[in-house]
C-alpha cells in the first residue's frame, strides 16, 4: 500500500461533495455493522487513500520510485474525484462503514430510467465478504421499485468483479476501451436480486 503523506495540505484542494438524498445499508448489512454515509471533504484522505490501494497491484509492476508512485495516484485521484463531480452531480457519493471506520466507497446515480453504479470499492480486507454483493443487491430492489434498470462498467481485467456481476444478474451490452459496460433489468427472466 503507497500510504498518504501526513500533510493533507501538500495535496491540491478538491470540490466538496455535493448534498446527498443519502441511502441507507440494507437491513443485512446494518445488522453486522456495515453502514452507510454521505462523504464529506474530511472523507478525502480515506477515499483517497482507498484509490492507492486498489491501484497498488498495478503499480507494483511499474519501476518508479515511490514517491513517483504516490505523486501519480494523487494526481489520478483528484482527476477522477473532479470528474465524478462534474458528470454525476446528482448522485450520491456514500462512504462504507464497518464497525464506526471506514471500509469502501460507493458513488450511486439514480436518475430514472436508469441507475448507475459508478463506483463501488472496498479496501482489499473486506472484499469477498458479502458486502458487495448485499449493496448491489439493495440498489437493484431500490431500482426495480421505480422501473429502473442497473448500468456499471467493469474493468477487464477484474475478472473477479464480473463474475460477481453477472452472478447478480448482469449481462455485458458493450465494450469501452479497457471497461466492459454491464446491465441488469428487472424484468429479464432470472435476473430477480434475490
Amino acid at each position: 500500500m503507497y500510504s498518504l503523506r501526513s500533510a493533507e495540505a501538500d495535496l491540491p484542494a478538491l470540490p466538496e461533495f455535493p448534498a446527498s438524498a443519502g441511502l441507507t445499508a440494507p437491513v443485512s448489512l446494518d445488522a453486522c455493522g456495515v453502514s452507510l454515509h454521505a462523504c464529506a471533504t474530511s472523507d478525502i484522505g480515506f477515499l483517497r487513500d482507498l484509490y492507492h490501494q486498489l491501484r497498488s497491484d498495478e503499480l507494483a509492476q511499474v519501476p518508479w520510485p515511490r514517491a513517483h508512485k504516490i505523486a501519480f495516484l494523487d494526481s489520478q485521484f483528484t482527476l477522477q474525484h473532479k470528474h465524478y463531480l462534474s458528470h454525476f452531480k446528482n448522485a450520491d457519493f456514500l462512504r462504507i462503514d464497518a464497525n464506526g471506520q471506514p471500509i469502501g466507497r460507493i458513488y450511486l446515480s439514480r436518475q430514472a430510467p436508469e441507475f448507475l453504479i459508478v463506483d463501488i470499492s472496498l479496501l482489499p480486507a473486506w472484499r469477498g465478504n458479502g458486502i458487495g454483493s448485499a449493496l448491489i443487491r439493495h440498489i437493484q430492489i431500490l431500482a426495480e421499485g421505480v422501473g429502473s434498470c442497473v448500468n456499471l462498467h467493469v474493468d477487464e481485467r477484474n475478472a473477479a468483479a464480473r463474475r460477481l456481476y453477472e452472478r447478480l444478474g448482469f449481462v455485458a451490452t458493450a465494450q469501452e476501451g479497457p471497461y466492459t459496460a454491464m446491465r441488469w433489468l428487472a424484468a429479464a427472466k432470472g435476473s430477480s436480486p434475490s
